[in-house]
C-alpha cells in the first residue's frame, strides 16, 4: 500500500507461496529434445497437439475446465500515403513488408494530417510500424532542413526492457537511412557519459514516464533544442496507464506540452494500446488532448488454442481445515517443465516476483531430472534485477538460448520475442485486457499459438475458469484514471512551477482542481506568487516530492550483509510485510534471511540461508470516514461512496513450513503505523435486514469479512485493477454508521478511481460476489471463495453461508432501486 508517499509537508496542503516441489504427476516425454524441435513454424506440432500432451492422462485432462478456440484470421492490405517518404518505404519493404494493413496506413494517415491517434489493435498487429513510418519520415525531412538539429521524436515505454527491445528494432528498421535517424536510449541505465551526447545529437529518444518525470524535465534548458524541434511523441502500451501511475503520468504528459510551448513545438502524440474499450476517451483523458482512435484491426491471425486449467485438490488442509488446491505456482512450474522437454519455446507470466523465482527453480529442478543441459535454458525475469541481468536474459530469449521462462509483467510489454509458441499465465492477471496482452506473446510470428490460464485458488480465478464467458463474451474494460487526484495534482504544480512560474494561463492545462489547490500550496510555503505567477520556494528538487509509481518513496536496496553485494530492490510499499526482519527473500533462485530493515536509509540487509519454511507478514487495520460524497438506499441498507482515512501496522509475521503450509510460529514486528487517506466505496445493513437473513450476532463478524474478501476478490472483473490495489475493512460496528459496514477501498493516496468504477457497478459486482461464494463446493470456506493471502488476522473469523445470506437480504434492496448502467469491466499490495 502506498501510504505517505508525499512528503508531509505537501500531506499539509492536502499470500503466501508455501508449495515446495512435488514429484512430477506425468512422465515426460524424454524423447523428445528441443534441438530436435522444428525451427520451421509451418512445421511445428499445432497448439491443440501441443494442449493434448500437456493433458495426457486421467488426472491432467480433468483440469481444464474449458478451451476457447480462435480461428485464423486473413489479414487486409492498404498502401501507405503519399507523404511518407520513399526512402522509408524502402527501408520498411526491405524488412519483407510489402505493403501496410489497413490500421496501419489509416494511423499513419492521421498522423501526418497532424492528429494525435490511438491505435488500439491486438498483439503482433503492427502498431509499432503504424507510428514509426511517419516518425522516420519526418525525421528523414527534419535531416534535410538547412538550419538547426530538424525534427525529433520521443519515445515513452512503461518498462525500460520494452524502450530497450524498440530501440533495437529503429535501429534495424532505420539502417538504410543512414545518420538521419539518430536512435538512442535515455533512462536510468544510460551511462552518464553517454547521456550528453543523447541530449546534443540523438533525434529519436526512448525513455520512460519516471525518467521524463525526474530527468528530462526538470533539466529542460539543456534539452531545449530537442524539444523546440519535438514533433511526435509516441506513447507505446498506453493502456498500461491506469490507477494513480496513469494519473501521474497524465500529469507528466501536460507539463510536457506546456515546456514544448515554451519552446514553440505542438507535437502530435502518437499512441498504442492493446485492445480497450473507448481508447480515444482513455487516450484523451492521458494526453489532454482530442484524440482519433483506429481500433479496426486489419492484421492476419493464427489460430490461438486457449485453455482455462484449474488445478486439483490436495489432501492438505489450510487454515481453519479449508481443503487446499495445488498452487498456480507448482502447477505452471509443471507445465513450463513439459513444454521445455518437448522443446515448446514459452514464457510463464507470474504475478508476483517470488512467484517467478519459484517457477523458474522447481522448472529447472525438474529438467535436470531430464537433461542436466537443459536446466541452464530456464531462467526468471522480473523487475528489481539489475540491468546487466535483465539484458543478458532479453538477448538469451531473443536468441532461443533460452526455451522457457518465468517471468512477471516487466516482460508483459510489448518486448517482440519472435518465435514463442506458448504462454502460461500464473493467475488472473487482473483485467482482461492484460490477460490478451499476455496471451499474444506466443504466435508473433504467425504461427498458431497455445496459451493457458491456470488458476490461482482464489474467488475470480475460480469463478473464472467456471464461467468462460466472463473472458471471452465480453469486451476488454476501459482504463479508470483521475488526473485530478489532489494527491496526484499537488506535487506536479510544484514540479511545473520549478520547471517555469505557474500563470493563470496554465490552469486550464492542469485541470478544475488546479485553481482550487494553489492556494493550499502557497499556504503550505510550497509555491509563493509573485505578481501574476507561482514560483517553487525551496532548494530541493520539486520533481523529488512524488513517486510517480505511487510506490510510497525510494526504493528498498536489497544487500547481502556479508559482501554489500546489491541483489536488487523492493518498493517501498511493500517493503515492511515483504523485507521485514526474519523474512525469507528469494533472488535469482536463492534464498536469503533478512536480518534487519533500515527503513531511515531504505536497506535491507540479507545472508544466504536456506529454511525449510516461508513467510507471510501479519497486519492490523483500521478506517474512518472523512466525507460521504454519495449515498442510495438499498432497502433499509446504504451504499455509499466517500473519502476515507486508513491506518495499517504490521504487526507480526508466521514461518510455514513449506511442504505443508503448517505454521511454526509466529514473530512480532515493531515497525512504524502507515495512514492513508483514499477513496472507498461502503455499504451497511440494518439490525432488522440481519434478522430476516437469520443472522445472529455469533456469526455477523465472520459473515461480514468472508463478503468482504469475496468481494475484494471479484472486484477487478469489474474495475481496471489487480486485488493488490485494493484494501477492505469489515466491521459489526462502526463509529461513524454505526452499523454493521463492510470497506472496500483504493490503497493509493487519494484514491485511484476503483472504488468509484465499484460503488457504479455495485449490484452486478456484488451479485458476482454472491453466486461466487454460493457455488464453491468447499463447505465452510476456502482460499476458492472467502479466504484471502493478504488477510492481516489470519481469515478468522469467517462464515460462508452467513456471508451468502448477507449478500443476499442486501442485493434484494437493492432489486428496488433505479437500474445501474450495467457491468463496466475493468500496482502494490494492500492489507484488509
Amino acid at each position: 500500500m502506498a501510504f505517505n508517499h508525499l512528503p508531509a509537508c505537501v500531506h499539509d496542503a492536502l499470500a503466501p507461496l508455501s508449495v515446495k516441489p512435488v514429484t512430477h504427476s506425468v512422465p515426460m516425454a524424454k524423447n523428445l529434445r528441443p534441438d530436435r524441435y522444428p525451427p520451421d513454424p509451418a512445421s511445428r506440432p499445432s497448439p491443440g497437439a501441443v494442449l493434448s500432451r500437456l493433458a495426457s492422462g486421467p488426472s491432467r485432462s480433468a483440469r481444464i475446465t474449458h478451451t476457447e478456440h480462435l480461428p485464423p484470421r486473413a489479414g487486409r492490405h492498404a498502401v501507405w500515403p503519399d507523404r511518407i517518404r520513399s526512402e522509408v518505404v524502402a527501408a520498411v519493404e526491405a524488412c519483407g513488408i510489402e505493403h501496410p494493413w489497413a490500421h496501419q496506413a489509416r494511423a499513419a494517415e492521421h498522423a501526418l494530417d497532424g492528429d494525435s491517434v490511438v491505435v488500439a489493435t491486438g498483439t503482433a498487429s503492427g502498431k509499432s510500424l503504424a507510428y514509426l513510418v511517419p516518425v522516420l519520415s519526418a525525421l528523414l525531412d527534419g535531416s534535410e532542413a538547412p538550419n538547426g538539429r530538424g525534427a525529433t521524436a520521443l519515445y515513452l515505454s512503461p518498462t525500460k526492457a520494452l524502450a530497450a527491445d524498440q530501440c533495437r528494432a529503429v535501429r534495424e528498421l532505420a539502417a538504410p537511412l543512414g545518420t538521419a535517424v539518430r536512435a538512442a536510449v535515455y533512462d536510468g541505465d544510460t551511462p552518464f557519459e553517454e547521456r550528453e551526447w543523447v541530449r546534443q545529437h540523438a533525434n529519436y529518444v526512448l525513455t520512460n514516464p519516471d525518467m521524463l518525470h525526474r530527468g528530462i524535465l526538470p533539466a529542460h534548458p539543456r534539452w531545449s533544442s530537442f524539444l523546440k524541434s519535438l514533433k511526435y511523441v509516441v506513447i507505446d502500451e498506453c493502456h498500461t496507464y491506469r490507477g494513480v501511475f496513469g494519473s501521474h503520468v497524465a500529469q507528466v504528459l501536460r507539463r510536457l506540452r506546456r515546456l514544448c510551448a515554451r519552446y514553440g513545438s505542438s507535437p502530435v502524440f502518437l499512441l498504442a494500446s492493446a485492445t480497450s474499450a473507448e481508447p480515444a476517451v482513455s487516450a484523451g483523458r492521458l494526453t489532454g488532448l482530442p484524440v482519433v482512435e483506429v481500433a479496426d484491426d486489419a492484421s492476419p491471425r493464427g489460430e490461438l488454442v486457449f485453455a482455462l486449467w484449474e488445478p486439483p485438490l490436495t489432501e492438505l488442509h489450510g487454515e481453519k481445515g479449508a481443503p487446499v488446491r495445488r498452487t498456480a505456482t507448482a502447477e505452471t512450474a509443471d507445465l513450463l517443465t513439459d513444454l521445455a522437454v518437448q522443446g515448446v519455446r514459452s514464457v510463464a507470466f507470474v504475478r508476483s516476483r517470488r512467484g517467478a523465482e519459484l517457477i523458474s527453480v522447481i522448472a529447472q529442478e525438474r529438467l535436470a531430472e531430464v537433461d542436466r543441459s537443459l536446466a541452464r535454458r530456464v531462467a526468471a525475469y522480473r523487475g528489481g534485477y539489475l540491468p546487466e541481468e535483465r539484458r543478458a536474459l532479453e538477448r538469451a530469449l531473443h536468441s532461443g538460448e533460452l526455451l522457457g521462462l518465468a517471468a512477471t509483467t516487466a516482460l508483459e510489454l510489448g518486448v517482440d520475442v519472435s518465435g514463442l509458441d506458448a504462454v502460461l499465465i500464473s493467475g488472473y492477471p487482473g483485467t482482461r485486457a492484460s490477460l490478451w496482452q499476455q496471451a499474444g506473446r506466443a504466435g508473433r510470428s504467425g504461427q498458431g499459438a497455445l496459451a493457458v490460464l491456470v488458476a490461482r485458488d482464489d474467488p475470480l480465478d475460480t469463478y473464472l475458469v467456471h464461467h468462460p464467458e466472463a473472458l471471452f463474451d465480453r469486451p476488454v474494460e476501459s482504463t479508470v484514471l483521475d488526473p485530478d487526484n489532489p494527491y496526484v495534482l499537488a506535487p506536479h504544480l510544484c514540479a511545473a512551477a520549478a520547471e517555469i512560474p505557474l500563470t493563470e494561463a496554465d490552469l486550464d492545462l492542469f485541470g478544475p482542481a488546479t485553481a482550487e489547490l494553489l492556494p493550499q500550496l502557497e499556504a503550505a510555503k510550497l509555491l509563493r506568487r509573485r505578481t501574476r505567477a507561482w514560483h517553487w520556494t525551496r532548494r530541493e528538487r520539486a520533481a523529488d516530492l512524488t513517486d510517480i509509481r505511487g510506490e510510497g518513496g525510494p526504493p528498498v536496496q536489497v544487500v547481502e550483509e556479508g559482501t554489500g553485494h546489491l541483489l536488487g530492490t523492493v518498493d517501498a510499499g511493500s517493503a515492511h510485510s515483504t523485507v521485514h526482519e526474519g523474512a525469507v527473500h528469494l533472488h535469482q533462485g536463492r534464498t536469503y534471511l533478512v536480518r534487519s530493515l533500515d527503513l531511515k536509509h531504505s536497506v535491507a540487509l540479507v545472508e544466504r540461508a536456506d529454511p525449510p519454511y516461508s513467510t507471510v507478514a501479519r497486519d492490523t487495520t483500521s478506517i474512518s470516514v472523512l466525507e460521504t460524497d454519495t449515498e442510495i438506499p438499498w432497502g433499509a441498507g446504504r451504499l455509499c461512496y466517500g473519502s476515507v482515512e486508513v491506518t495499517n501496522q504490521v504487526v507480526s509475521f508466521l514461518r510455514r513450513r513449506l511442504i505443508t503450509g503448517e505454521v511454526m510460529g509466529e514473530t512480532k514486528l515493531d515497525l512504524p503505523p502507515r495512514t492513508l487517506r483514499t477513496r472507498a466505496v461502503w455499504w451497511t445493513v440494518t439490525e432488522d435486514q440481519l434478522d430476516q437473513a437469520g443472522i445472529s450476532p455469533e456469526i455477523l463478524g465472520g459473515s461480514l469479512h468472508a463478503a468482504e474478501h469475496a468481494s475484494i476478490g471479484m472486484l477487478p472483473l469489474f474495475a481496471t485493477c489487480d486485488r493488490w490495489d485494493i484494501g477492505g475493512v469489515s466491521v459489526p460496528h462502526h463509529p461513524d454508521t454505526l452499523l454493521p459496514t463492510v470497506f472496500v477501498y483504493d490503497g493509493h493516496p487519494g484514491g485511484a478511481g476503483f472504488a468509484e468504477r465499484a460503488f457504479h457497478t455495485a449490484r452486478s459486482w456484488l451479485t458476482a460476489t454472491r453466486e461466487a461464494i454460493a457455488s464453491c463446493e468447499c463447505d465452510a470456506g476456502c482460499p476458492s471463495c472467502i479466504q484471502s493471502p493478504k488477510c492481516g488476522n489470519g481469515n478468522d473469523p469467517l462464515h460462508k453461508r452467513g456471508a451468502v445470506r448477507l449478500l443476499g437480504v442486501l442485493l434484494r434492496g437493492a432489486a428496488g432501486t433505479a437500474e445501474e448502467a450495467g457491468p463496466q469491466p475493468g500496482g502494490d499490495r494492500v492489507s484488509e
